[in-house]
Formats: structure tokens, C-alpha cells, sequence
């Protein structure tokens, strides 16, 4: 690898970059936000490129770094040029470089992901390059088989919950028309009610109205507990239905309904030493 300070006119965004849409997680700032940062603090991080034709440079990880820096009129960017010859790899990297930052688009690490897997045949070894979990993986790729008005609607805001409901949705019903109908009837409930929904419909789309009336009604808003786990949410926990960021994402939905500080955060201490000790069994 080289560090070197490379002229903006002699470098071009990559195919292979995995941020398609600028404008995900973009909704309270953009590049122009960012080219005023880069303007008073400099550009902190480097480009990532390889070496391409005529003298040009291709930037596989840094597509909005690099256009804030032209939009402010930078002549040159600092970048740490890569030895990467396979197009598959640079997107590895571009993925790597990016697949933990909330504000890329779901579809964007959707295909990613799918380039990945299509290339190591392995939801294993796509998990180690990304440090994703295969069950995270899996809810990404599963999210390509939505009907495309439900697709195109996915954005940042959706979160690890939205992302597990849509999933399951694309998995439990296979039937575009009937996809779409689902969602648009349990759209209005919680991410976590959505899923029993779907769960407890097992793919019959003729369940679906009289678990959409048992909803409202209140029925899923509260958790079984009982048997050798005591309760539902922790045998899912163990059972790997239930990630750790879901289960903070339930931790944070009841915290939002506290009302003193002091007991939100006794809560969310409690609920990550809960997990750490899971996790140590």
C-alpha cells in the first residue's frame, strides 16, 4: 500500500463502489455538510483507489469524501492506493470499508453482500470478511426477493427491525401481489408485532386479516412467558432469533417510555451485562 496525495482531476468513482444512493442517511445532513467539515478540518480520512488507465485513479472506497473535495475545489486528496486487480475484491473492500455505517443504503449492502456471497459460495466466509453474523446476511440478500415497490422504499431509517420484518416478509410470502398486500396491512404496527404476523401466518395469506384484527386489539404487544426459559424473548435470544442489536432495539423501545433518565440508563446498563453473560454460556 502507498500513501500518496493524488490530483482530483485524475481520479473517478468505481463501479465497484457499493454506495450507489448519496443520498441514504442523508435526511439531516449531505455532501454539502461534509464539504464544510472537509473545508474548516481538512479531509481526515483517506481515499482508498487502484491504479487505472492513463494515468487515472479508481476510487473504490471515499465516493462522497471525494465529491465533497471537488465541491469545494480541492486540487489533490490524500489516498491510500491498493494493489487490487480482482473486481470482486474491490468490492469486498468497498463493502468492508462501508457495510458498518448506518447511513448506507440497505439495498446497497444488499448487493453487496450478494456480490460476495456470489463469490465465495459461503455465507461463512462472507461473514468473516464482513464481521457480520450469517443470519445478518442472509435478512440483507432475502431483501432483493421484495417486490419492487417495496424495495424502493427501503431506507436508513428502517433500522435492524425493519430490515428482520421485511425479510421474514420476503420469505414467508413469495407471491409479489400478495406481498405487497401484506405489508401495507401490518405497515402501521410495530416492527416487532409485524413479525409475529408473519410468523404466526406461516405464509396463508387468508390468516393474515384475522392477525391483523388480533394487532389491534393488543394481542402481540405483550410476550408469553412461561415453560423452561421464562420467557419468550430470552429463549429467542438463545435460539439466535434475536440478534443483540434487535434486543437493544426492544431494550430502547421500553426505555422510550420511561420517564426518568436515571432509570433508562440502569435499564440499558442491565440489558448489555444481560447479554454479556449470554454470550459467555
Amino acid at each position: 500500500m502507498e500513501h500518496k496525495e493524488i490530483p482530483i482531476k485524475s481520479l473517478f468513482v468505481s463501479e465497484m463502489n457499493t454506495r450507489k444512493n448519496l443520498d441514504a442517511g442523508q435526511e439531516d445532513s449531505g455532501i454539502d455538510d461534509l464539504a464544510e467539515s472537509i473545508r474548516k478540518q481538512g479531509l481526515l480520512n483517506p481515499l482508498i483507489v487502484r491504479v487505472a488507465n492513463d494515468g487515472k485513479y479508481e476510487i473504490i472506497s471515499g465516493q462522497r469524501r471525494f465529491l465533497a473535495c471537488r465541491r469545494i475545489g480541492m486540487q489533490s486528496a490524500p489516498c491510500l492506493i491498493r494493489d487490487i486487480v480482482d473486481d470482486t475484491d474491490a468490492v469486498t473492500i468497498s463493502l468492508v470499508e462501508n457495510v458498518h455505517r448506518a447511513e448506507m443504503s440497505p439495498l446497497d449492502k444488499a448487493h453487496s453482500l450478494k456480490a460476495l456471497y456470489e463469490k465465495y459460495q459461503s455465507y461463512e466466509k462472507v461473514a468473516r470478511e464482513t464481521s457480520w453474523s450469517t443470519q445478518t446476511i442472509r435478512r440483507y440478500i432475502k431483501l432483493l426477493d421484495l417486490p419492487p415497490g417495496i424495495r424502493d422504499k427501503l431506507t436508513t431509517r428502517d433500522g435492524p427491525v425493519g430490515i428482520s420484518v421485511l425479510a421474514r416478509l420476503a420469505t414467508t410470502f413469495q407471491d409479489e401481489e400478495e406481498a405487497t398486500e401484506v405489508y401495507a396491512k401490518i405497515s402501521g404496527f410495530r416492527g416487532n408485532v409485524q413479525e409475529e404476523i408473519l410468523k404466526k401466518s406461516g405464509g396463508d395469506y387468508s390468516k393474515v386479516d384475522d392477525l391483523v384484527d388480533e394487532a389491534v386489539e393488543g394481542v402481540f404487544d405483550r410476550r408469553s412467558c412461561g415453560g423452561s426459559f421464562k420467557c419468550e424473548v430470552i429463549k429467542e435470544i438463545i435460539e439466535g432469533v434475536i440478534t443483540q442489536t434487535e434486543f437493544q432495539d426492544l431494550v430502547n423501545d421500553v426505555a422510550a417510555n420511561l420517564d426518568a433518565e436515571i432509570t433508562k440508563t440502569k435499564l440499558r446498563e442491565a440489558s448489555r451485562a444481560f447479554w454479556k453473560s449470554l454470550s459467555k454460556k
